[in-house]
């Protein structure tokens, strides 16, 4: 058989150092000065620290395979030995042993395994980010890049190329400069587009010298602005500078009254304004000395002609000294509750209200304000002042004459915003364009700001090339305030900074909104926007220049503009289906940024709004004008992007695919993209990308790795692409269950447990099956790649039942014991560090998430029902034959807690446990799974004797639990004795694997322990 192994394999098809690389990754998430991250917002960004391992890994060849030329392995060794010699300093305690040795015993590594092990410890240390800008790292890294490129038949003198065609934030090809390699980042998005162009053709260019112009300029632009602004942003009394304004949307009640009368609500989520140890403000409705509200009356003129009175509650600022002081908001569920009536308006008299206002921003009411005291006294929080208030009044009047009058050749984006649903609920609040999101003030700040940014391009005399570059990066500083100074933007109260408008990939309505004073000095104003974005240059400067050449250009995946066989690595993260509707997202910024420096990039921002009819993303489901970007419209033109991929890759090049998404579907469409297009796939790496605290991760079906699919171009030895070979179905079979069980433990070292370790055995699973161009059955039959999944998920069910069960047989437990096993084991997520992590205070509120004003709760442990299905199938057991622990509900499938059982176990109405005292709800970030107790209360059994024995060993087990967790230890002690449960080795063999399975913190893993702590005490 010829395949793509007739060239070497690289490190990355062998080995990689999964768990310290995603350590690095997990960490890198806190990081911020410097990180490209900081430059400018880009949603879904890859961590730096495993795009440069995986690089490293994918382009340089492993020492050990016998087909890798002698030159590599003689430069490496070469490298590695210096590395000992002179950097053992640098190296990571996990490091450092091996690198003394080899200090010690340089002829070590003559074993080209040593060599290997030696590589992959050095790419585990450059994975940390205190180590991605450091001399000795990058000179090493790009020798052995070289190295690897020259052994491999290059043109002497040239770098390997890699390409990245859905770019997006840059981490891809950053990285590959990083390390060496020229690259090319190309991508649909004319936001994405620029934001490489500054990291991979401006910072590599000018260093130093555009980060000395990026502040100098951006200095110049905010003397200028504050000429004209800072009047609307005045002092207090006290001296001090206001930092952040708060506003709060408002409705007129709806409670029955006098027709020329109208009670105003503010939409107050919470009334906290701070909330940190020792420092705590709030806000509280002014009352007089009989405790009714003081209220101010004001006059408005009706439609009609008429007068009404408005009648305002007052609010106040006070610390409080405990929580209970602090009274709810008036906003719940989208619904609004008038302070004086107590009467509620409806989510829908709430959203016409706001519509019939465009969003309600340009006559919010102001109701707090903190400042900065004088003398360094700290911040204060007060109420606002007369002054303030006047100041709003003059922007908002100068802000209306500027627009009418046109006096600015930079206006306020009135681009459409599409209503997604889920994503964009603020479309039905009334603000339908852009413009709508920013309140008066906010946009007269931002039009300023824009103008002057425009500005430097007629009197800076700097060359063109260098000026196109500052005017960019300094139209990003512009971006990064227009984020913060938005009626979207949120207030963190505990720790009492500007969130920005997005604080995930969405825009949920904001009922109250800070604004950030972009003079204040503090975070989120001017000042901090320009610091983010020249730091970025700066810590970038000298990592990105000396290095490979760089060049982003805006081109769709479909159709890509490089020649055939011109690539040594494809190395991309595609979109999943309708995971984050990038353009949509981008077009807050593309509305500026074609303002700011739009006719600098004439072709890319021509278009009212960024290019969307092309985007691979599936929104069928969430906007009528994407009906036809369906499922299948999504698949067919991924098929077309891998298809493209591989034309424009060398023979003996890579491919790395990182794929996350949630549902075996998406897999199976991926997989098959890949395949059909001709790959082979050769491993597949979990690497942990994403935070178990953000707001997707919180009871939602979301992966916690990334899966890095790695590929090769499938050929015959004359190039093209093979099609006549063919897999025989039986040798396949036979095959899967050899490589799954080498692989499993391998996975278990790293950590790498539940839904991760399945979609990590995908690679070598997928190498036996992707070999060819097609698999048959002895009937001629083809096998399809959904068959053969169906397969893997089974031998990785079986092998991993194994692990579970270590010492017993397996075959000695029904199918309801070994599913709940396994649907277990699949949910652990987050043993390898990235779990468990605790909330993210959150101030929008997206009532759409809600039901009728309440958040739907589910109890136990749910898993997309195909991955339920696959399990149950690979475990030899039916879901539909297993109603008495599984509950199947649309597309989800759910193991019912072991409370929900009682009935069911002991046959008694009476049996079932009541619901006391709320407790704290648990919290599991996972993979494909969401996890949530029975309710999160405290359970009250009734009175309930020993039960006859269950049918099955787990049914016997959850009767021990139930009758531990109800305080029966007499009627235990008789079932586990006289009634004999306990006698069964196989009960305690289960009860040992449960306690192991259940997360900490569950009521199930508590009682499971309480049984297991009785079995010595009873004789067992």
């Amino acid at each position: 058989m010829a395949t793509a192994e007739r060239y070497p394999k690289r490190l990355i098809e062998v080995d990689l150092p999964i768990k310290r690389i995603s350590a690095h990754a997990r960490r890198e998430k806190s990081i911020r000065h410097g990180h490209i991250s900081t430059l400018h917002i880009w949603w879904a960004r890859r961590p730096l620290a495993a795009c440069r391992s995986v690089l490293c890994a994918a382009l340089w060849p492993d020492p050990a395979d016998e087909l890798t030329p002698e030159t590599f392995r003689e430069a490496a060794r070469e490298l590695m030995s210096d590395w000992a010699r002179q950097h053992l300093g640098l190296c990571s305690p996990e490091s450092y042993g091996r690198f003394l040795a080899i200090q010690r015993t340089p002829a070590m590594l003559r074993d080209n395994t040593v060599l290997r092990l030696a590589l992959l410890d050095f790419i585990a240390d450059f994975a940390n980010w205190d180590n991605c800008s450091v001399r000795e790292f990058l000179e090493t890294s790009r020798g052995l890049t070289r190295a690897a490129h020259d052994a491999l038949g290059a043109i002497p003198g040239t770098n390997p190329l890699v390409i990245d065609p859905f770019a997006g934030g840059g981490a891809i090809p950053v990285e590959a400069l990083r390390i060496g390699a020229d690259t090319f980042a190309s991508d649909l998005n004319p936001v994405a587009v620029l934001l490489n162009k500054v990291l991979l053709e401006y910072i590599p260019k000018y260093g130093q010298q555009l980060a000395d112009e990026v502040r100098k300029w951006g200095e110049w632009i905010r003397r200028e602005a504050a000429e004209e602004l800072r009047s609307f942003y005045p002092s207090t009394p006290e001296g001090g500078v206001p930092i952040v304004y708060f506003w709060a949307r408002s409705i007129t009640s709806e409670a029955p009254g006098p027709s020329n009368v109208a009670i105003e609500v503010p939409l107050l989520r919470s009334m906290w304004l701070a909330k940190k140890a020792g420092r705590k403000f709030a806000l509280r409705w002014s009352r007089d000395s009989t405790g009714a509200i003081k209220t101010q009356t004001r006059k408005i003129s009706a439609a009609d002609g008429t007068d009404k009175d408005v009648i305002q509650p007052l609010l106040e600022v006070f610390q409080p000294r405990s929580l209970s002081e602090v009274e709810p908001g008036t906003s719940k569920g989208g619904a609004a509750t008038c302070p004086i009536t107590g009467f509620t308006t409806a989510v829908e008299g709430v959203r016409l209200q706001l519509t019939a206002r465009r969003g309600g921003a340009a006559d919010a009411r102001l109701i707090a304000v903190v400042a900065d005291a004088k003398a360094g006294a700290g911040r204060v929080y007060r109420a606002p002042l007369p002054d303030d208030e006047d100041a709003f009044a003059r922007a908002r009047e100068k802000f209306y004459r500027t627009v009418q009058n046109k006096e600015c050749d930079v206006g306020l984006p009135m681009g459409d915003i599409n209503h997604l649903r889920g994503f964009f609920n603020i479309v039905l609040y009334g603000m339908t364009h852009w413009g709508d999101l920013f309140s008066p003030r906010q946009a007269l700040s931002i039009i300023t700001f824009a103008r002057f940014t425009r500005k430097i391009g007629e009197i800076s005399e700097l060359e063109k090339e260098l000026s196109t570059a500052v005017q960019t990066c300094l139209a990003l500083v512009l971006d990064r305030l227009a984020e913060k100074l938005s009626s979207a933007a949120r207030w963190d109260v505990t720790r009492e900074n500007a969130q920005g408008t997005f604080g995930r990939q969405a825009l949920p309505m904001v009922w109250d909104f800070c604004e950030v004073n972009p003079f204040s000095g503090a975070g989120g104003d001017w000042d901090t926007a320009l610091d983010w974005v020249a730091k970025v240059i700066e810590s970038n400067a000298e990592p990105l220049t000396n290095s490979g050449i760089g060049h982003a250009e805006q081109a769709s995946a479909t159709k890509h503009p490089l020649p055939n066989e011109s690539v040594s690595c494809v190395f991309t993260d595609p979109p999943y289906y309708a995971a984050v509707p990038y353009a949509d997202l981008s077009d807050f910024f593309y509305s500026w940024l074609k303002q700011t420096v739009g006719p600098l990039y004439p072709t890319m921002f021509a278009k009212p709004l960024s290019p969307k009819s092309r985007e691979l993303v599936s929104l069928s489901h969430r906007a009528a004008m994407y009906r036809e970007k369906t499922g299948p419209w999504f698949e067919a033109h991924m098929a077309e992007a891998c298809n493209e991929c591989r034309r424009i890759c060398e023979a003996g090049g890579i491919g790395v695919f990182v794929f996350a998404n949630k549902e075996t579907a998406g897999w199976e469409a991926m997989l098959s993209a890949l395949i059909s297009s001709g790959w082979i796939i050769t491993a597949s790496w979990p690497i942990d990308t994403e935070m178990a605290s953000r707001l997707r991760a919180r009871n939602s079906a979301v992966l916690s790795s990334s899966i890095h699919l790695v590929g090769r171009p499938r050929e015959n030895l004359s190039g093209p692409l093979s099609k006549d070979e063919i897999g025989d179905w039986r040798d396949v079979l036979q095959e899967l269950p050899v490589r799954i069980h080498e692989w499993m433990p391998r996975l278990a070292e790293e950590g790498v447990v539940g839904a991760d370790a399945i979609f990590a055995c995908l690679g070598p699973a997928l190498e036996i099956f992707s070999r060819y161009p097609r698999v048959e059955k002895a009937s001629g039959e083809t096998v399809s790649l959904k068959e053969y999944l169906e397969q893997v998920w089974a031998a990785v069910a079986r092998e991993a039942l194994t692990m579970v069960f270590q010492d017993a047989d397996v075959t000695g437990f029904e199918g309801d014991a070994r599913l709940t096993a396994m649907w277990l084991w699949t949910l652990k997520a987050g043993s390898n560090g990235n779990g468990g992590g605790a909330p993210v205070d959150s101030e929008e509120d997206d009532e759409e998430d809600e039901v009728d004003g309440k958040k739907s709760k589910v109890g136990g442990f749910e898993l997309e029902y195909d991955a339920a299905r696959k399990i149950a199938q690979g475990l030899g057991a039916h879901l539909e034959a297993l109603g008495g622990i599984v509950e199947v509900r649309g597309e989800r499938a759910r193991l019912l807690p072991v409370a929900e059982r009682t009935r069911y176990l002991f046959g008694k109405e009476e049996s079932e446990p009541a619901r006391v005292s709320q407790k704290k709800k648990s919290t599991q970030p996972d993979l494909f799974a969401e996890l949530t107790e029975a309710g999160g209360d405290e359970l009250i059994w009734p009175d309930m004797a020993a039960p006859h024995l269950g049918e099955t060993i787990l049914d016997r087990l959850h009767q021990s639990m139930i009758l531990f967790g109800a305080g029966r230890g007499e009627a235990l002690k008789r079932f586990l004795v006289e009634e004999g449960a306990g006698r069964d080795g196989r009960f305690w063999s289960l009860a040992q694997a449960l306690s192991a399975l259940f997360p900490i913190g569950t009521d199930e893993k508590r009682w499971v322990d309480g049984v297991l702590a009785r079995k010595r005490s009873l004789g067992f």
